[in-house]
């Protein structure tokens, strides 16, 4: 994605289910859990660069030790802090004391049988430590101590924090994380009070009463109580004091999460490869949490899966399987090589159909598999072609003819370089928009001048910025006859509310072309009309409202659309045509069928917050108030 956008967290989780001892005997450290755990948020480092952290829990810990460890480090190198943080925890130990899997669940921190951990993007523009997971909350009692993190955008925020309120709490953060939490603690803490009534009159003592507790806290029923008003994408990550682990995905499966379960432990994490690399396993044994389930892992070591809340029409999301995950996975790889494949038929409409003089590159690096299949289906064509070429002449082609025919292939150059990462020392405009152009380098000497056409495939242009400021104009530089800009999936019309940082209208160029061609076509009511019955529902009920932000795109074809994008995107003396080319949602769906989750390009939200978001969105940009929506 030549765009920078901050998206999706991730997480990871292990659970031991065989004390550190086994794992030292197995595999020579007891440190088994821990180096798993890092090599899980080290393989997820694409999905959080700003922070990360990382919680632990002794099981069976005597009183008067601790128990419960966290550390939350911020900056792209925070997983290795992190990591080196626990490690100088243990310096001031022997060797041997290291070495010995009964001293160190004794002794040291981080060293226990549940784990998890975090990488974050702010997709909400706030940022600091204290909104760094994962988020504990601390009680004398065991089973009322409480980790938690998650990968998860949350859209009703405010009614989240008035039912707190109405219950006698007082929150000290309005953040969704918080308020979650809070939330989560507040039903732990009933379902702790339920037992204690059920047994309070039989005379147990307190050491008693607490393994009552442990044995019969009804996890499924905390989280079902907890979420049964949430509305957003999420999957969410807890573990008590006293040693149950949990894991819920919300009930539309808009956030991904996969796990793997041997004799040994429990493995949950954002992206299936990652599990499989981790912990060298093929793809079969990697599960996909279904959507509104949960996976609990008892103090026992008892492993169950319960309903939550009830399945919605999944809709998963699109973009994981366009840019956000891993390209590494079987089935996100051929997703992509499709899309890349689909686009065939437009593109090469786009060059007249003229593959001899035609040049392929791609925009490194997210984009090479869509490339990959792209290049797929062009060789598909041609060798029809030469089919038909063949057959049409019966065998009557001279040798020379013959060769020529044969040697006609689609040609493709590594045409864009991206050569550095742009620091932000440099704060005053000018002089970062001079550094911008300079993102990607190209390949000199790479097509003929004047004569070729140059096709470029991105996975997506959402914002179009670095496009225009750096891309174009550096393919331009090569004087080709024409510049194909193709993009593998279709036009970002819309805004996220499920984690993804891009809530405001005119971060999308499709949008602002829609815009520029209402005006151009005389049909500026449309936009005051949008406003007014935007405005209309702001004190509607959620399930109510409406998206009439599609009737901005309406009157226009998505050809007219993009056709319009090109022109707002082609700098001034930029000599070559330009033409930007976009994946179909009928292409999108058709690569990703099992992953539906399309309302940035369709405004098909998949909870009612997300229909409140894109009308707020709007009334914001005609307003002129520049910031991030939230709901």
């Amino acid at each position: 994605m030549s765009d920078i956008i901050k998206h999706e967290c991730g997480v990871a989780m292990i659970r031991l289910l065989k004390p550190l001892e086994y794992y030292y005997k197995k595999y020579g450290s007891w440190q088994y859990g821990l180096n798993k755990l890092y090599l899980l948020m080290e393989k997820q480092h694409n999905r959080g660069q700003e922070a990360a952290g990382i919680g632990c829990i002794k099981l069976n810990a005597a009183p008067g030790t601790e128990y419960i460890f966290r550390e939350r480090a911020m900056g792209a190198s925070a997983i290795q802090d992190l990591f080196s943080e626990v490690q100088k925890k243990y310096s001031k130990y022997s060797k041997q004391d290291l070495s010995n899997p009964v001293f160190a669940k004794k002794e040291l921190p981080f060293a226990g049988e549940l784990y998890m951990g975090h990488l974050r993007y702010s997709t909400t523009g706030k940022s600091g430590i204290s909104y760094v997971h994962p988020f504990l909350t601390r009680n004398n009692w065991k089973v009322k101590n409480l980790l938690l993190c998650g990968n998860f955008n949350m859209t009703n925020v405010d009614e989240m924090f008035a039912d707190l309120v109405a219950q006698g709490q007082h929150p000290r953060l309005y953040t969704d994380t918080f308020i979650m939490l809070e939330t989560l603690g507040h039903y732990l803490s009933q379902d702790v009070q339920r037992i204690y009534n059920k047994y309070r009159d039989a005379n147990f003592s307190g050491t008693e009463m607490n393994i009552k507790t442990e044995e019969e806290l009804d996890i499924p029923e905390i989280i079902k109580k907890s979420s049964k008003n949430w509305d957003g994408g999420y999957v969410l990550c807890g573990m008590t004091g006293s040693g149950d682990t949990f894991s819920f995905r919300d009930p539309n499966g808009i956030r991904p999460a996969f796990y793997y379960i041997d004799e040994e432990c429990m493995v949950l994490a954002s992206e299936r490869p990652v599990i499989q690399t981790v912990m060298d396993v093929d793809v079969v044994s990697v599960k996909e949490l279904e959507p509104g389930q949960a996976i609990v892992v008892r103090k026992n070591g008892m492993v169950s899966f319960s309903q939550i809340q009830s399945p919605k029409a999944k809709k998963a999301c699109s973009f994981e399987r366009i840019y956000f995950s891993r390209g590494s996975d079987t089935d996100i790889y051929r997703e992509r090589k499709q899309l890349g494949k689909q686009l065939v038929e437009p593109v090469l409409k786009s060059v007249n159909y003229d593959l001899e003089n035609t040049v392929f590159s791609f925009i490194p690096n997210t984009a090479e598999v869509a490339f990959f299949g792209m290049m797929d289906g062009m060789e598909d064509y041609l060798s029809r072609q030469k089919m038909d070429i063949l057959q049409k002449w019966e065998g009557k082609l001279t040798d020379e003819e013959l060769i020529k025919v044969l040697s006609l292939k689609v040609r493709q150059e590594k045409v864009a370089i991206k050569d550095i990462k742009l620091r932000t020392f440099i704060t005053e405009d000018n002089a970062r928009n001079d550094l911008a152009t300079h993102v990607y380098d190209i390949t000199y000497g790479s097509i003929y001048p004047y004569k070729d056409n140059l096709v470029v495939i991105d996975d997506s242009i959402v914002r179009g910025t670095t496009l225009k400021k750096s891309i174009i104009k550096i393919l331009d530089r090569l004087n080709p006859r024409k510049i194909v800009i193709v993009s593998s999936s279709p036009q970002v019309r819309y805004p996220d509310c499920y984690g993804i940082d891009m809530s405001r209208m005119n971060e999308f160029i499709a949008f602002k072309a829609a815009i520029a061609l209402l005006k151009e076509t005389n049909q500026e009511s449309i936009i005051q009309d949008v406003y007014k019955k935007s405005l209309s529902q702001k004190l509607l009920p959620r399930e109510q409202v409406v998206n009439y932000v599609k009737d901005i795109y309406r009157p226009f074809s998505a050809e007219q659309i993009s056709k319009k994008i090109a022109t707002l995107l082609t700098p001034e003396n930029v000599k070559s045509e330009v033409e930007i080319v976009y994946q179909s949602i009928e292409g999108l769906h058709n690569a990703c069928p099992k992953h539906t989750g399309d309302w940035y390009f369709s405004g098909d939200y998949p909870t009612p917050g997300g229909n409140f978001l894109v009308n707020n969105a709007f009334i914001n940009y005609i307003e002129g108030i520049d910031k991030r929506e939230s709901v």
